[in-house]
């Protein structure tokens, strides 16, 4: 009696979403747990269909049925008229374009331009910490969404020391991680 008792129990407060059946990282640390590129793969999310790769760090996606523009969160890549866009949008395209993706939110749910700010997978793959890794975005703190920052820094001295990516052209180099 006492064992159903303790089941209906765990039960309800499952159903009531007061008890996480995830791992709880009780180290303090924004690290990115396992997989192939950095980040959890087990943040939950929204599946979404890549329809467009806007730039390098921005794609349209199929929602429920809906075409929805999403900026991805913690990183930034060069604008249309500075060095090195072309080389974030292809590396962006080469990730995600016709690819299912998970769409991860960190705390806010859009930005200014009512762009949904998400970490993007695919499969278990942190697009956003992915860029940040081949040098074609440069890690930036968006708050309150600093999760992964601190991986994403990590990456980016990593990249910029190997001269990987836009870093030997300096498009990074503006003295400012905050936005």
């Amino acid at each position: 009696m006492k064992r159903l008792w303790m089941v209906m129990l765990l039960l309800t407060l499952a159903a009531c979403g007061n008890l996480s059946l995830e791992p709880v990282n009780s180290g303090g640390s924004t690290g990115t747990g396992s997989g192939s590129s950095g980040g959890s793969s087990s943040s939950g999310g929204e599946t979404a269909r890549v329809v467009n790769v806007i730039d390098g760090d921005t794609i349209d996606v199929e929602l429920n049925g809906e075409r929805v523009r999403v900026r991805y969160v913690g990183v930034n890549t060069p604008e249309r008229d500075e060095a090195c866009y072309q080389e974030a949008v292809d590396a962006n395209r080469a990730l995600v374009a016709g690819q299912t993706v998970r769409l991860v939110r960190d705390t806010s749910d859009t930005d200014r331009f009512d762009r949904l700010l998400r970490y993007i997978y695919v499969g278990d793959t942190l697009v956003n910490a992915e860029l940040v890794k081949q040098g074609v975005a440069e890690a930036v703190l968006y708050r309150p969404d600093e999760r992964f920052y601190n991986d994403f820094v990590d990456y980016e001295r990593q990249a910029a020391r190997a001269g990987r990516g836009c870093h030997p052209t300096g498009i990074f180099n503006d003295g400012s991680s905050t936005r």
